[in-house]
């Protein structure tokens, strides 16, 4: 085993020490990880990404589940869409984007260059989510639910595509847009867009990428089962550690990280 590929393994398990911990975000870093330590093309690391974060959402949407925070009619009508998005753009899009997008001159843009560019673009909020403290929407805990089915279904639309082109689950858009979209509060809305987002991933895994491309699935349940470990160690171990700060800091390490990938794809890659 190569030095990068343990580290990469390494990673796996921090992946899931860190969802265990601030109980979301970690599975982020899926991509990167793929990418430049298993040295995984575009296409099956944002592939693998997305069974990678579906099966880590589960975990985590269960167990709220099991807490009581998660509407499962919500989950039911904001992930319906989402799930099209998701499977329509790995299933149709993105098998059918160039290897060259376009060129001006000698630059040239490429489908990794894009892929990897948004995701390096829309870890940026991402990373604020986790800055910013959560903050209990008072007044849906009193109001009753109303669901704005046009809104949904155009913002699940776009979370699922988003999903797709990135491998990414999309929380941070995810949670307020049920918080304003269904009026839910926000323990609920978090537990919720977990079941969502590990229903869009892992069907839009199942029906896209697992049919049209080769799986290493030895290798992809190695390094989901590291990321259960993880979760399991994390989870014990929030009881020992502040996840408030820890959340913090992840979330200035995930500002690193999209630099980082801005660099390495336009400035060293070309």
């Amino acid at each position: 085993m190569e030095l990068l590929e343990f580290f990469g393994y390494i990673s796996a398990l921090g992946i899931g020490v860190s969802l265990g911990i601030i109980g979301g975000g970690g599975s982020i870093l899926a991509v990167p990880v793929l990418a430049y330590l298993f040295s995984i093309d575009e296409k099956a690391a944002t592939a693998y990404s997305l069974f990678i974060v579906g099966a880590s959402a589960l975990i985590g949407g269960l167990k709220q589940h099991f807490k009581g925070y998660v509407d499962w009619k919500t989950a039911l009508v904001f992930g319906i869409p989402s799930i099209v998005g998701v499977t329509l753009v790995r299933h149709l899009v993105v098998p059918a984007l160039p290897e060259i997008l376009f060129s001006i001159g000698d630059f040239e843009f490429t489908r990794r260059m894009g892929m990897f560019g948004l995701f390096a673009v829309l870890m940026i909020p991402a990373a604020f989510s986790m800055l910013k403290k959560d903050k209990i929407n008072l007044a849906a805990q009193k109001t009753k639910i109303i669901y704005n089915y046009p809104l949904i279904l155009l913002e699940g639309l776009v979370v699922g595509a988003i999903t797709g082109i990135i491998g990414a689950g999309g929380g941070f858009l995810i949670i307020p847009a049920l918080v304003l979209l269904t009026n839910v509060e926000m323990k609920v809305a978090i537990g919720t867009s977990l079941i969502i987002i590990a229903f869009k991933s892992l069907i839009g895994f199942f029906l896209s990428d697992a049919l049209t491309m080769a799986i290493d699935w030895s290798f992809l349940l190695i390094f989901t089962g590291l990321s259960f470990v993880g979760i399991f160690i994390g989870s014990y171990l929030s009881s020992f550690i502040n996840g408030d700060k820890l959340k913090k800091g992840f979330g200035y390490f995930i500002f690193v990280m999209a630099f980082f990938i801005f660099y390495m794809e336009f400035f060293v890659a070309p």
